[in-house]
């Protein structure tokens, strides 16, 4: 298939999602290897609200600058169907990560954390929250480095009033959705953060923190429910997964930057995990490093 006049996309998808489906794709004109997420056409025809979620989405990823997020290249039209077009990220989702290799060491579960913290933070500064944070939507790239996916569900909270939400519907996934956006439909960013917990529980634990036979078991875990404790960790790394899976908002961190200054201490002497952090030198990291050295002086 070619959209765009331009845009060869390959015969079947890497992923599928809610909205639609994500193809590889070559960018005739630049030459380039990209990535092509194409709306689904529902059978009843075009679906007024998935296609303003979907204009909403490339306009936050155009707004969001940042090197954990994925860069909007194009946007379009093709035969009906809205598309966006993205750059290619090499990488494994951390949900792939955890079911090849089972609860990650402790520094690389805060590594991973801390990354996103800093992507959420970059959000978070724009209003934007991205209400659907879970390991599906965490890419790790070869290099150690990992990327926040899929701003689907993301919300511009200053001009971004409505809610987007079909009578009866709760959008989301309920394993990894904070209390607050069960009960009353409101996100925050300490709503991204308690995602965040969730999935930091997850990557320690190898299992999803709340899980049950339908959705509404999952909704009331994460209403009612503590989560269980997870023997062996540090006792700060211990307290501060207990404060981000807090039931109240205002119990949890007070945002991403104080989430990530917390999470760094443990974010040291990653071990061996095959296939990523190769000894070949990162251009991004060397890139990083340097950075890092310039604002400390």
């Amino acid at each position: 298939m070619v959209i765009g006049d331009r845009y060869v996309l390959e015969h079947f998808p890497l992923g599928q999602g809610g909205m639609g489906a994500v193809y590889a794709g070559h960018d005739r004109h630049l030459d380039r290897r990209v990535a092509v997420k194409l709306l689904r056409l529902p059978s009843g025809g075009p679906d007024g609200e998935m296609e303003r979620r979907f204009i909403r989405e490339a306009r936050i990823l155009a707004r969001l600058e940042h090197p954990g997020a994925p860069v909007l290249y194009d946007f379009g039209t093709h035969e009906q169907r809205l598309y966006q077009v993205m750059q290619f990220i090499e990488g494994v989702t951390v949900a792939d990560v955890l079911s090849e290799h089972g609860p990650l060491p402790v520094p690389w579960a805060a590594a991973i954390a801390a990354q996103a913290c800093a992507v959420l933070s970059a959000s978070h500064a724009l209003a934007i929250c991205h209400r659907d944070l879970k390991p599906t939507n965490l890419m790790l790239c070869p290099d150690g480095s990992v990327k926040v996916l899929d701003f689907g569900l993301a919300m511009l909270r200053e001009a971004d009033v409505t809610t987007f939400t079909r009578i009866g519907q709760i959008l989301g996934t309920p394993a990894y959705m904070a209390p607050e956006q069960i009960q009353r439909g409101v996100a925050e960013p300490r709503s991204d953060l308690y995602a965040l917990g969730c999935v930091l529980h997850e990557m320690l634990t190898g299992r999803q923190l709340f899980t049950g036979p339908t959705d509404y078991v999952v909704f009331e875990k994460q209403v009612k429910e503590r989560p269980p404790d997870i023997p062996g960790l540090p006792a700060g790394l211990d307290a501060l997964l207990s404060e981000l899976l807090e039931k109240q908002p205002d119990d949890r961190p007070s945002g991403a930057e104080e989430l990530y200054e917390r999470l760094e201490p443990y974010a040291v002497g990653l071990p061996m995990l095959p296939g990523f952090l190769a000894k070949a030198p990162s251009p991004g990291r060397m890139y990083a490093r340097m950075v890092g050295r310039v604002l400390t002086g």
